[in-house]
């Protein structure tokens, strides 16, 4: 197909000059160009020179020269080009980084000097400035061209990059410039042939002398080899020319250094885990579209030598040795890979032998064992666009047809779309008229025969007969090689043809809805979605659309939105040709939309729903960029409304596929563009996709699944990857719709039931609730009573879904339910209390619920007189003392303090805790509730209380430092100041509770030390302390040895040598002990001649006991 006239690209700046060069040179304002130059011109663009005199026995010298002086590139476009990076580098960098603006920069400052062109030669010298301290640098530059195009380019910096380095564009911008103040010569052997003997020998000795140390020894070598007559110099007609330009067999194209292209992608590739190697890489890929744009042969050499290196990636073989996937992001560069192979193997202009070459090592690349594969399991040859579309078989049907396509199927690596596309052409008649016109219609002959309709009833071009994401690679296609008007043509054919789809689609289901609706299930007309497709074909489809609907900016730049701020895209609406009232802005809305709510099976694997949800995400990035005027208010409302009522070809249809994609994000932009327009539609819309169909089958509304406070688990749902994401989503749309609904009760309950109906999990249902509250509360207007209600029920819920899992999270949702009742008001306070036992452990009723909900600050916010005031402790009160019922362990003690004020509560709470101590209430507990009573001015509730727990309590004679050793002293000196009776009673609990001899004899001594009755009751009922041998002490004194003489033995059975000094020192306070009795000292002399004579074995034993007690 015939190229369109190329238009300036809008990614280069726009000079003085379009830039012919020279033409000021040949011609004066408004006077037409010589026919010698618009003849020489046409010559330089597309003859070889060498062409031009093997066709021509004697070009006259003027000729030759026009010739030589067009044959330089005319345009700064491909300078840039060649010259600049495909991706904005960060603000403040942009002439530290981009060659193309430095060497404006060198040319506009008079850096650029001794420029001369010999031949198709360029040479010039560049004068840079130094930095601070440094010396001016000068560099030597040579530029050789052919046909329009730089061939070839040397440096004396020494660029190693994949563009022109600075100095190279500022001569080649001064020759495109300036080009009638460069000295112009023809080629050198031009010069060579006027020249005589005498000249030449001249001519070539002064050349060896002014560069002797360089040339001289090649220059002996070819002299030698010219003076032997059989030499292959000799026998060669003619000699070189590198001024002469190119051969008529030679390639011609822009230079490209392929070994630094190399060497920098395998570089990045290296470095593939970070950000900024991936955006390089990404820029390359831009810069290979850049060149299909500019119709550029270059685009697929270079995309050639970075797919080898991306297939020479070791990690490669490392993933699939290890069965492990590669990373997103290489992931999604070997995507554009594949991507950018179909638009080159599709492309309209080719050469057959260049497609059959790219083919050819395509399929050399696919058969690699390293070669990715496509993900997702997307066939290859999908459904044709047909005018017509039946509903598809049922789920079960579907599910073997899919079995048998797999086990039929095979390996399709990523370059397989682009094999695919090998065998697709652009010679069939109905497309090129179809890309040729805006006004192609049917004809009185084109209306009968034909197995396929070619038009639409209004007469306007449908394509047919190929896959949806086919036909729309085509119009990716187009664009990307510089047809924009054929691409756009195209894209209106496929949108003709999507719409006369979806109308027959609407009929078919009308005629089946009431048998779909009875049944209560559907069959999947897609199982294969439009958005996240290899090709993507809704994404290539929107943007052909949209960039016929940019605004045009007044100048161009190499980076348009270079600005301080980035500008936000502006669109207008573009008239379609042949369809009146209708606009390119209007039909890209109508396509996006169209693609998003399509009802889709979620692909397999992870990377393939991630790309599913990037993909959306793209396209709504491009929607939310058109500001919507009342046009587009009107394709809104029109497709909300197809939507609605798609039935199995629409994801909001009445009926869903179990595992259709849910279209949360899809509703949540359709909502709020709709809410200011048509309140009753978006909320229709929004409420219809709030299900999330494979979650309804698994949990019935409003339970939880197993993991209450995360996403449903994966093990449980192991193809459904981002289920995590998909419920967030969801909870976005909802929260978006209670924000929306604030004031308005009728909606405000249409979006809680749908919200109980369909989020199961209990996280984000906690977090719609905190979101509803908060926007319920504003701290400068009064609630709003119905959200705020909402928001109270959305906690109960949770509240509800989560009291048989505990989690570090339910403290915090408690002590928030509190605070949302304390806001609605007293009555709502007082039912979560009285409700307790179905939304709280014990635990979380006494010492949150209870405690929070009478705190001072919830008093102040209610605003209680003094008889509700008291309703509400008595509320509390009850909650507490039913909580202390059902769990005394943890809640006696916080039922006992907030009973504290109220004597008949309290005296409850404090007959729970005796009844529990019966009830086996460990002595821990009782412990601390009677230090409590102790605290609170009790001590003889407290001396009760201990006594119980000593009751409870067994310490063992080599248990010194048991946990309750603290509480047994603590009871012990209760007891004593509680007076000599509390005493007697209590020394029996010691003896049968302790075992351990120390412990006993430090309580001997402390009981011993001062008069008992001393304590906080004030009475002293004894003159003076007792006595260790006298009643009731006597019998702890007697405890206190036998603990000791026990203990000895049974220490002595096992003990080692590194522990007889221990055992010394356990000799001498047990005779501390013995020698608190009258007889003590004879008790303890017997006590160590019995052990020696038991223990006479242990020698050097019984020497330390003689030497330390005689």
């Amino acid at each position: 197909m015939d190229p369109p006239a190329a238009k300036r690209s809008r990614d280069c700046p726009a000079g003085p000059e379009e830039r012919d060069a020279g033409a000021g040179a040949v011609r004066g304002r408004g006077r037409p160009e010589a026919l010698l130059d618009l003849s020489a011109k046409r010559v330089a663009e597309s003859w070889a020179f060498e062409q031009v005199e093997e066709r021509f026995s004697r070009v006259p010298e003027p000729v030759q020269k026009r010739i030589v002086f067009w044959s330089f590139p005319r345009s700064e476009r491909e300078i840039c080009m060649y010259s600049s990076l495909g991706y904005q580098p960060p603000e403040g960098e942009h002439d530290a980084r981009v060659p193309f603006t430095r060497g404006l920069h060198l040319l506009q400052s008079g850096a650029v000097d001794r420029v001369l062109q010999v031949g198709f030669h360029l040479s010039g010298n560049i004068r840079e400035p130094g930095g601070p301290g440094e010396p001016e640098r000068l560099y030597h530059v040579s530029i050789s061209f052919d046909r329009c195009k730089i061939t070839s380019v040397s440096c004396g910096c020494d660029n190693r990059d994949l563009f022109y380095c600075a100095h190279v564009v500022a001569l080649s911008l001064y020759r495109i410039r300036h080009a009638r103040q460069v000295e112009l010569r023809l080629p050198i052997s031009e010069t060579l042939s006027q020249m005589n003997r005498d000249q030449l020998q001249k001519f070539v000795q002064y050349l060896i002398s002014a560069h002797h140390t360089e040339v001289l020894p090649t220059a002996q070598r070819l002299a030698d080899e010219i003076l032997l007559l059989g030499s292959e110099i000799n026998l060669v007609h003619g000699a070189p020319d590198p001024t002469a330009g190119a051969g008529i067999e030679d390639a011609n194209c822009w230079h490209l250094d392929e070994e630094q292209i190399q060497e920098q992608v395998k570089q990045l590739l290296s470095n593939g885990g970070y950000y900024g190697a991936s955006q390089q890489l990404r820029s390359m890929f831009c810069k290979v579209r850049e060149m299909l744009r500019m119709r550029d042969s270059n685009g697929a050499r270079m995309l050639i030598l970075m797919t080898e290196q991306f297939l020479q990636d070791p990690r490669l073989a490392l993933w699939r040795q290890q069965g492990a996937g590669m990373t997103d992001k290489c992931r999604q560069l070997w995507d554009e890979l594949g991507a950018l192979w179909v638009c080159i193997v599709l492309s309209p202009h080719c050469k057959p032998e260049e497609r059959t070459s790219w083919l050819q090592l395509l399929s050399k690349w696919d058969k690699l064992d390293v070669c990715p594969l496509e993900e997702g399991n997307y066939s290859f040859d999908g459904p044709s666009l047909q005018p017509t579309v039946a509903l598809g078989p049922g789920p079960e049907e579907e599910e073997e047809e899919e079995e048998e396509v797999e086990a039929a199927g095979s390996r399709h690596t990523v370059f397989g779309r682009a094999l695919q596309a090998g065998s697709l052409h652009w010679s069939d008649a109905h497309l090129q008229r179809i890309l040729a016109s805006d006004s192609y219609g049917p004809s009185l002959t084109s209306n009968g025969g034909g197995d396929k309709p070619t038009f639409d009833p209004q007469g306007r071009p449908l394509w047919l007969g190929e896959p949806f994401p086919t036909a729309c690679a085509r119009v990716d296609t187009l664009r990307a090689h510089g047809y924009p008007r054929q691409a756009l043509r195209l894209a209106g054919a496929i949108v003709n043809t999507l719409r006369l789809q979806r109308r027959h689609q609407l009929e078919t289901y009308k005629q089946q809805k009431k048998e779909l609706l009875q049944k209560g299930s559907t069959c999947i007309t897609n199982m294969e979605g439009w958005v996240g497709h290899p090709l993507d074909p809704i994404g290539c489809l929107c943007r052909a659309l949209l960039e016929a609907c940019h605004l045009e900016e007044e100048t161009l730049a190499i980076y348009p939105d270079s600005g301080p701020e980035k500008r936000k895209v502006a669109y207008q609406h573009v008239p379609v040709p042949g369809s009146p009232g209708e606009s390119y802005l209007a039909m890209a809305l109508e396509v996006a939309l169209l693609g998003l709510g399509q009802q889709r099976a979620l692909p397999e694997g992870l990377y393939a729903q991630d790309k599913v949800v990037r993909n959306e995400e793209q396209l709504l990035a491009l929607l939310e960029e058109v500001e919507l005027d009342e046009r587009l208010v009107q394709v809104l409302r029109k497709q909300a409304g197809q939507l609605l009522e798609g039935g199995p070809f629409s994801g909001f249809g009445e009926v869903l596929f179990r595992e259709s994609m849910p279209m949360h994000a899809c509703a949540r932009y359709l909502f709020t563009a709709l809410l200011p327009h048509d309140p009753d539609l978006a909320y229709r819309l929004a409420l219809r996709a709030m299900r999330l169909p494979i979650l309804e089958t698994a949990f019935p509304a409003g339970e939880p699944h197993g993991n209450p406070l995360d996403s449903i688990v994966s093990n449980r749902f192991p193809r459904w990857f981002i289920l995590g994401h998909l419920e967030t989503r969801q909870c976005e749309l909802a929260s978006a719709m209670l924000t929306a609904a604030k004031g308005d009760p009728k909606w405000l309950h249409a979006v809680l039931g749908s919200i109980q109906q369909n989020i199961h999990s209990p996280a984000l249902l906690f977090k719609l609730a905190q979101d509803a509250c908060k926007t319920a509360t504003p701290a400068s207007a009064p609630p709003d009573t119905t959200l705020l209600g909402i928001a109270l029920e959305l906690g109960l819920q949770v509240m509800r879904m989560t009291l048989n899992t505990m989690t570090w999270r339910r403290r915090e949702m408690v002590r928030w339910l509190v605070s949302c009742a304390t806001e609605v008001g007293l009555q709502a306070l007082m039912n979560i209390m009285q409700n307790w036992y179905s939304l709280f452990t014990p635990v979380e009723a006494a010492t949150i619920v209870a405690v929070t909900g009478t705190t001072h600050a919830t008093l102040l916010r209610l605003q209680l007189d003094a008889p509700r005031r008291e309703e509400l402790w008595a509320c509390a009160r009850t909650l507490a003392l039913q909580c202390a019922m059902k769990d005394p362990q943890n809640c006696a003690l916080p039922a006992l303090t907030l009973c504290e004020k109220n004597h008949a509560a309290f005296e409850a709470a404090y007959q729970i805790v005796l009844d529990a101590a019966a009830g086996g209430l460990g002595h821990a507990h009782l412990f601390t509730v009677a230090r409590y009573m102790e605290h609170r001015g009790l001590p003889l509730r407290a001396y009760k209380l201990a006594t119980l727990a000593l009751a409870q309590l067994s310490i063992a004679f080599n248990q010194d430092s048991h946990p309750a050793v603290n509480d047994v002293l603590w009871a012990c000196s209760l007891s004593h100041s509680l007076g000599r009776h509390e005493l007697s009673a209590i020394v029996p609990l010691i003896i049968r509770s302790i075992h351990c001899a120390p412990m006993l004899s430090d309580i001997l001594r402390r009981w011993t030390l001062s008069a008992p009755g001393l304590g906080p009751l004030g009475a002293r009922r004894a003159a003076k302390p007792l006595g260790a041998d006298r009643a009731p002490l006597c019998q702890l004194l007697d405890a206190a040895v036998a603990a000791y003489i026990t203990t000895s033995h049974s220490r002595l059975t096992h003990i080692s040598p590194r522990h007889y000094g221990d055992f010394i020192e356990f000799l001498g306070k047990a005779r501390e002990t013995f020698l608190l009795a009258p007889d003590g000292h004879l008790q303890f002399a017997q006590f160590l001649e019995n052990l020696k004579q038991t223990y006479k074995g242990k020698k050097k034993l019984m020497l330390l006991v003689r030497e330390r007690f005689g």
